[in-house]
């Protein structure tokens, strides 16, 4: 008989800062996805949070990632450089997307 292996998937919701649009959501999921073990990425643009599906990833390296894309967790600072950050990325979002 073939052994199989359970794997568990968790889902972690972060709400971010600077979430506008698709473009936005684009670049954000694009980014994650490079992260090593996440499987899938899902935002809610109207609610500004990303949803984040792994069977084991680090949590601060997935705020830093969001962070330097320009897009910080709710609570964490906001700066210029991460709203300008943020504009950059949503239109490179619209144009890969």
């Amino acid at each position: 008989m073939e052994k199989r292996k359970l794997i568990l998937m968790k889902t972690i919701e972060i709400q971010i800062e600077n979430l506008k649009c698709g473009g936005c959501a684009a670049t954000i999921k694009k980014g994650l996805l490079e992260i090593e073990n996440i499987e899938d990425v899902a935002i809610d643009v109207e609610k500004s949070i990303v949803a984040i599906s792994s069977e084991s990833t680090d949590l601060e390296l997935v705020k830093t990632k969001l962070s330097k894309l320009g897009y910080p967790e709710v609570g964490d600072k906001n700066t210029v450089l991460h709203k300008a950050k943020s504009f950059v990325s949503c239109a490179v979002g619209k144009f890969e997307a």
